[in-house]
Order: structure tokens, then C-alpha cells, then sequence
């Protein structure tokens, strides 16, 4: 079986395959004082909980944007599954696509991974939403090439700052107003409209600029914890993948594994 790891600035994911099947996931946050054995303990445990021996896990494969998680996510996967950790970005890791930007060791290792997936699945041109602590827009080709994108703050992060940096405005919950007018008439209101169909508008504006720019149509996938949350409100967003970077790993060791 293959263990994936997707490490993110907020959340580690980690998910076993059996071949093509995805067994089971589990989330954890991103610390960067958690040790190998603290990741280690907790893995093992939650996977005798799902039914999945961790004797069965024979290989490892690692996308990071967090390089200081590295040595510890190595040493779990060598002293819990006795394997050594393949990693995306590492040199002679092919990643089965064409980078098509300035300095293709800048892009994420996850925006890679989703381009890969995503055009497998999808097809393209397309755009894929990550919806994480930021929010990248990732243009894939017709090819499947990655082409670059956007990155904008996340919603989490710009809820949390506009608590921050204000006397007055208090900590909330990121959450569909629905039919509540977006003009609220209390601060709590006022606030949830403002974030939540603020984002929207950010969404459907950098989605019709990059067709434009493009001057194709593009299909529009969104993937990330938040992603059902709006693709239910925008219509530009026409498929939510929440699997998408753990697929695109698999694919990625498979490519490499039988190169």
C-alpha cells in the first residue's frame, strides 16, 4: 500500500492506497514542533481504528510547502513504515508535466500535483480553485501543461485579520449568509455578507479575467477544505474535487515507480 502525505501550511493530510483505492484519510494540523514519533503515534493509531495495517504500507510519497515538516515527515515514514519517502519537487521526481512558468522551482509542489490530477480527470483547459490558507487559481493547458495562476489571501486568513486589525469587529465563523440580505443591518450581519459574497466576487472576477486573458473557455474545478462551501454559490464553479492533490500524488509515484 502507499502512503500519501499532502502538507499544507494549515493541515497535513494523510491517506493510504490499496492500487487505485483510496482506504482511508486523516487530517491533522500543521505544527511545526511535531516530532516524527508524535506524528507516528497518532498515524498508527487512527489506522488500527479504520482497519488499516500499517505493515502494508510499502512506500511513501510527500508534497510539502511547509520545507521546515520535511525531516520529521521522512523519519515517520522511515521508522514507522520502513520506507523512504519519495518527494515532489525533489531532483530526478519526474512530475508528468510540462511547468510553464519563470522559475518552475517557485510553484508549490500541490499546485503541481493538482495540475496533474486534474488534467488526468478533467481534461483541459481548465482552472483548478484551491481553496487552503491561500487561494490559488492554477491554469492548466490543453497539454496539461501548468501554466501559473493567482494566489490570493484565503478567506480564513482574511476573516482573521480583519478581526486583528480592527477595535471593534469581532472573531467569526466563515459561512454562507444564504438568503439573509447582503446588506446587514448589525455587525455580525454586515460582517458575514461582506466576507462570504466578497469572495464570491473575487472567485467569478479572476475566473472571467483569466478567460479573457486566455481567450478560450475553461472548465473550473475547486478542491480544498472550503471549496463545497462556495461552489455551491457560485456558478462558475462547475465540479468540486476534495481528492484531487491525494489522486495526484498516486499518480506521481506510479509514473515514477515505473519509470
Amino acid at each position: 500500500m502507499l502512503l500519501v502525505i499532502d502538507c499544507g501550511n494549515t493541515n497535513v493530510v494523510f491517506a493510504v492506497f490499496d492500487g487505485d483505492e483510496l482506504k482511508s484519510q486523516w487530517r491533522a494540523a500543521t505544527k511545526t514542533d511535531r516530532t516524527a514519533d508524535e506524528y507516528g503515534i497518532w498515524l498508527t493509531q487512527l489506522m488500527a481504528h479504520d482497519g488499516v495495517d500499517p505493515l502494508g504500507i510499502s512506500h511513501a510519497i510527500v508534497a510539502s510547502v511547509v520545507p521546515g515538516k520535511n525531516f520529521d515527515l521522512k523519519k515517520l515514514c522511515e521508522k514507522y513504515f520502513n520506507c523512504k519517502p519519495m518527494f515532489v519537487g525533489d531532483p530526478g521526481v519526474s512530475l508528468g508535466t510540462e511547468v510553464k512558468v519563470d522559475n518552475p522551482n517557485e510553484a508549490g509542489s500541490d499546485r503541481i500535483v493538482n495540475a496533474m490530477a486534474a488534467h488526468a480527470t478533467y481534461g483541459g483547459p481548465l482552472i483548478i480553485i484551491d481553496f487552503g490558507t491561500a487561494t490559488t487559481f492554477d491554469v492548466v493547458d490543453q497539454t496539461g501543461a501548468y501554466c501559473g495562476g493567482c494566489i490570493a489571501p484565503g478567506i480564513n486568513l482574511s476573516m482573521e485579520a480583519l478581526h486583528m486589525a480592527t477595535a471593534q469587529l469581532p472573531r467569526l465563523p466563515v459561512r454562507n449568509p444564504g438568503k439573509a440580505p447582503v446588506v446587514g443591518t448589525n455587525t455580525i450581519a454586515a460582517m458575514t455578507s461582506g466576507i462570504f459574497w466578497g469572495y464570491i466576487g473575487l472567485i467569478e472576477g479572476l475566473v472571467v479575467r483569466i478567460k479573457a486573458e486566455r481567450g478560450q473557455d475553461l472548465k473550473v474545478i475547486a478542491t480544498g477544505g472550503l471549496a463545497p462551501l462556495f461552489a455551491g454559490a457560485s456558478l462558475v464553479i462547475e465540479k468540486t474535487d476534495q481528492n484531487l492533490t491525494l489522486r495526484g500524488l498516486l499518480q506521481i509515484h506510479k509514473l515514477n515507480v515505473s519509470a
